[in-house]
């Protein structure tokens, strides 16, 4: 089978250009997709290629593209909120996500941090993922799974309070999405590698504030270093150059520490 035609159980996205429009669907056959009272078969669309122009019986047409990553988590079903492509980018740079890495998460949320960071590990790399709560970790599962094409091999999921323990070891980098990080300080500076990676996910400043006092206390960590990012959209058409309306500003901030050997 051609790797490029679509194939049934893949999530597509349906492109309306003239009205912008996205409409993702998961083809199987023998379905169809209804638009404004116009209709598609899913059949017309397996075994073909994306990017190509597909015309409803209507007369209506769209395009249909695999969904890109950012397009894919913005879109999927969701347990727990997602961390945002915007800062999934942020993370995959400051923590150095590079193939063959042992990573440890928590909480593993929706999967959206989870589905990024697998593509960054490759199958040398592993994923350890801390969950405490059962829904969020079966939606997660559901959602990497439909976007990496299967089960993860490299993939090791934990029904596992971080905030007592970290029983993994020699570990390149811890990343969290937890609302109490400094309670893990303690157990990563355990866990860690010298030379390894601590980043955090945070909404609030006050949580920041807290969690750099932690690891300047807790010692065994340097180059503690904040930051958030803001994303500004920009419309050009024709001599009408200027900034979009509205951006995308805080989402969270992204607390970032070094292991020391001790």
């Amino acid at each position: 089978m051609n790797p490029k035609e679509l194939k049934e159980g893949e999530c597509v996205h349906l492109v309306d250009f003239k009205k912008e429009g996205v409409y993702p669907i998961k083809l199987k056959k023998g379905d169809r997709f209804q638009y404004s009272g116009q209709f598609i078969s899913h059949d017309d669309l397996i075994g073909k290629e994306e990017g190509r122009q597909v015309i409803f019986t209507g007369g209506k047409e769209m395009v249909v593209f695999r969904p890109t990553y950012g397009e894919y988590v913005l879109h999927m079903p969701r347990g727990a909120q997602i961390i945002y492509p915007k800062d999934t980018g942020q993370i995959l740079m400051l923590a150095d996500i590079y193939p063959g890495a042992t990573v440890l998460e928590a909480g593993i949320g929706s999967g959206a941090l989870s589905i990024a960071m697998l593509r960054c590990l490759g199958p040398e790399g592993t994923l350890i993922s801390y969950e405490i709560r059962d829904d969020f970790a079966r939606r997660a599962m559901l959602n990497i799974e439909q976007a990496i094409g299967g089960k993860p091999p490299n993939l090791v999921l934990k029904n596992q309070d971080i905030y007592k323990e970290i029983t993994d070891q020699d570990l390149d980098r811890i990343v969290l999405d937890v609302p109490e990080p400094w309670q893990v300080v303690p157990h990563a500076k355990s866990a860690l590698r010298p030379g390894g990676i601590f980043l955090s996910y945070l909404p609030t400043i006050i949580q920041v504030v807290q969690l750099v006092e932690t690891l300047r206390r807790e010692k065994g960590f340097v180059q503690i270093h904040v930051s958030e990012s803001l994303v500004r959209d920009w419309n050009v058409d024709g001599k009408s150059v200027r900034p979009a309306h509205r951006m995308v500003a805080h989402t969270a901030f992204l607390t970032t520490a070094r292991r020391i050997q001790d």
